[in-house]
């Protein structure tokens, strides 16, 4: 008698837990949302991602939806996700607007560049993903390298003046401002960005290269090779006749860790500062 009255109330569950109850199918809509779900252990739940994906190696062959900016709707649908996380940058709305219409859990999280608004991502995909304690691990690391550089800048008698510049293949050059992911990770890293009269980013000029008189050049690592290396970046306007053209002073580093604000935020600020500061009498 217990038996069927169990399976009764078994049967008379709503079907939403079901679902609930099924193996995780996600697509991810931004590199950094991808390196995240990876990052907490949670991979092999996801069936596709966008162009930006590019960490970790296994999220670079799944297969494509688009870039985040142009997604394709009937791409992402024909992977029969149950799961679809990205950030705010996430497009056109017309087909976020169709996803949701078709009955799928779309997660849109904010994309302000900063530490706080990183963590916060990250723990709330953990929680939405079964990993909250991965997640939890993954914040106190950053916290703990961030902390870290915060007091060594907090101590700096100087700062050298940074110009970020991007480049993708046979795109113009350009340069950030203020307001902007590379422009929050200058500060991060004990440095001051040498342009700050506009928000976002515009195309380089020989004056105002000059006028910037930038000690370093920072690149992500993509944007130096579509350049040919650092000969190419010093082949740029202007760029020979600042102080960082004339001491050679480039930075490369990997596009997300620089700019995504994800598991790896906590790399990218040691390894601005190390090469904004390398001759900081406490480092270790």
């Amino acid at each position: 008698m217990k038996k069927l009255i169990t399976l009764a109330l078994f049967l008379c569950l709503p079907a939403s837990i079901f679902a609930e109850a099924k193996e995780l199918r996600i697509v991810t809509l931004n590199g950094t949302v991808s390196e995240i779900v990876f990052a907490l252990g949670k991979g092999k739940l996801v069936v596709g991602n966008d162009t930006s994906s590019l960490y970790p190696p296994e999220a670079v062959a799944l297969p494509k939806v688009g870039y985040q900016r142009m997604l394709s709707a009937e791409g992402i649908l024909s992977l029969k996700p149950n799961l679809i996380l990205g950030l705010e940058y996430a497009g056109p709305p017309e087909v976020i607007e169709q996803l949701k219409s078709a009955g799928l859990k779309v997660i849109i999280y904010p994309g302000l560049p900063g530490v706080e608004p990183a963590l916060n991502n990250i723990l709330a995909i953990g929680k939405e993903i079964g990993a909250e304690k991965e997640a939890q691990k993954i914040v106190q690391d950053i916290r703990k390298k961030h902390s870290k550089i915060a007091e060594k800048v907090s101590k700096l008698k100087s700062k050298p003046k940074v110009l970020f510049v991007y480049h993708r293949g046979t795109s113009l050059a350009q340069v950030s401002g203020i307001e902007t992911p590379a422009d929050e990770m200058i500060r991060l890293g004990g440095g001051v960005n040498a342009v700050s009269g506009f928000t976002g980013f515009k195309p380089i000029t020989p004056e105002a290269v000059i006028a910037a008189q930038p000690d370093i050049i920072l690149i992500p690592s993509r944007g130096l090779e579509s350049l040919g290396g650092k000969d190419g970046v010093f082949n740029l306007p202007g760029v020979k006749d600042t102080p960082a053209g004339k001491k050679l002073r480039v930075v490369a580093i990997d596009d997300l860790v620089l700019l995504g604000f994800g598991p790896r935020l906590g790399q990218g600020i040691e390894e601005l500062f190390e090469s904004f500061h390398p001759k900081t009498p406490d480092k270790k």
